[in-house]
């Protein structure tokens, strides 16, 4: 999980640089995040489910493979272009080792206080890998000789440490002779990937939201999702009816619907609120280190530098969630947690250039890490509890899609937001504006940043009303 989140926030810090180096737009500079947090979420119901029936330990080593395989490669990309190719490929390992590894976890502990303890402590890599991979990512890109390309380089390192360590630790693993739901896995992996393409492609094609091409992608993604929920209904009915024998052309479902119903519907409310809290907090980090770099024109390390209490916050948050994830219910966590993320958000949205650091970004990183891992961590566990052994890896599965989707989403939203905001504010001024909004005047740029944060806080807020499915 560390590895996971360092993957993105390593880049997150890196963008900057990588804008100059590169000479990418503002739209490139989003897919860097989109396209690795788009193909991890994509896939990985589909790999959670190729996990559970061929073998855990299986998936996760050839993930790992992946990361490190394309982490090399991305640090040796000469183009914007090449670099977002790898990175959706790099989102190929998350989708094969983070459902295995939530069901190697769900298989080793039984129901007890130390399964939660260690599935806190799994949840814990989230923040804690962000603020590894923003500090260790911010002093590499400044301090050595290949600047960006470096935090590349430490992923693959990372991440072929975890591999040797999953060889030798891991059980065996148990296969088994189930069919896979292929039509089920492509419905939905062309569906998602072309509805959230259109979001970020949406307001800069050539007519705008009025391009042919973006109103097209856009019915054909909703067809392709609305015709996964219905073959995923009609695969479970068949599974269900004992009059009517299997097939390959019915294997089990990819996901079971009435998964999302368990617990009275509290599945489906825990999953919501995991989609719309990561939406707030991965885009509140990404203008956060922009703002920083692009607004306040500060280096990747005087950067970095302010993200430390990520990291120390992160720690002592795992601490604290492990001794009472079990103790208290989980509305709290989840109505505390996405209040938390708002709150870091708002700062941000009404925050004073001219201000010290100590006014608004230093309590914002403070409490977006409790309510990042309230909600990661809590939700994790109730899905380990709720779900039954042979589906957690697909059951975990289904909750990182909805983060690593909510982070797609909610990245590419707020960057629409920012560019329409710049580019309306900067209207009256006789200025080309680039595409990454840096040579509009400064007010513009500033209310961009408020807006986009606005929006991460919002995504946040909305978390609130699916809440009251927790009670």
């Amino acid at each position: 999980m560390v590895v996971n989140t360092a993957n993105s926030s390593s880049v997150s810090i890196s963008l900057a640089t990588i804008e100059k180096d590169l000479d990418i737009t503002e739209v490139q500079l989003q897919w860097l995040v989109s396209a690795y947090s788009l193909s991890s979420g994509c896939l990985l119901l589909f790999f959670g489910r190729l996990a559970d029936i061929y073998g855990r330990k299986k998936a996760f080593m050839i993930g790992t493979i992946c990361q490190v395989v394309f982490s090399l490669g991305s640090s040796f990309a000469q183009s914007g272009i090449t670099l977002i190719i790898l990175r959706a490929f790099q989102g190929l390992g998350t989708a094969a080792t983070i459902p295995s590894a939530l069901g190697i976890l769900g298989h080793a502990f039984p129901p007890s206080r130390i399964r939660s303890i260690a599935f806190a402590t799994f949840s814990a890599g989230a923040p804690v890998g962000g603020a590894f991979g923003m500090i260790i990512g911010g002093v590499l890109i400044q301090i050595s000789s290949t600047h960006w390309r470096s935090p590349f380089y430490l992923v693959a390192v990372m991440s072929a440490l975890t591999g040797i360590s999953g060889m030798i630790s891991f059980d065996a693993d148990v296969t088994s002779k189930e069919a896979v739901d292929w039509i089920g896995a492509s419905l939905v992996t062309i569906g998602l990937v072309l509805i959230v393409f259109v979001l970020g492609q949406g307001e800069v094609a050539s007519q705008g939201w009025k391009t042919p091409y973006i109103i097209i992608l856009l019915i054909v993604g909703i067809v392709m999702v609305l015709l996964f929920l219905l073959w995923e209904r009609y695969l479970e009915q068949v599974i269900d009816d004992p009059s009517r024998a299997p097939s390959t052309w019915t294997p089990p479902p990819l996901m079971r619907l009435s998964l999302w119903t368990r617990a009275k519907g509290r599945i489906a409310a825990i999953l919501i609120i995991a989609f719309l809290n990561w939406s707030g907090f991965i885009s509140w980090s990404f203008w956060v280190q922009l703002y920083y770099q692009n607004y306040l024109l500060l280096t990747p390390m005087q950067t970095m530098l302010r993200f430390i209490p990520l990291f120390v916050v992160g720690c002592l948050c795992n601490v604290f969630v492990a001794m009472f994830v079990g103790n208290l219910p989980l509305v709290i966590f989840a109505v505390s947690g996405t209040l938390l993320t708002a709150s870091a958000a708002i700062l941000f949205a009404l925050i004073d250039p001219t201000a010290t650091y100590w006014a608004f970004g230093f309590p914002a990183t403070v409490i977006v890490v409790f309510g990042a891992d309230f909600v990661y961590s809590s939700g994790t566990i109730f899905i380990a509890k709720i779900t039954l052994p042979h589906e957690r890896s697909v059951a975990g599965a289904l909750f990182q899609t909805m983060t690593q989707l909510g982070i797609a989403v909610g990245v590419a939203v707020s960057t629409l937001v920012f560019n329409i905001v710049v580019k309306n504010e900067s209207a009256d001024v006789d200025v080309t504006v680039n595409s990454a909004g840096t040579n509009a005047p400064r007010s513009a740029q500033l209310k961009g940043y408020r807006s986009a944060q606005w929006t991460c806080a919002s995504f946040a807020l909305m978390g609130e009303y699916y809440e009251f499915g927790l009670r």
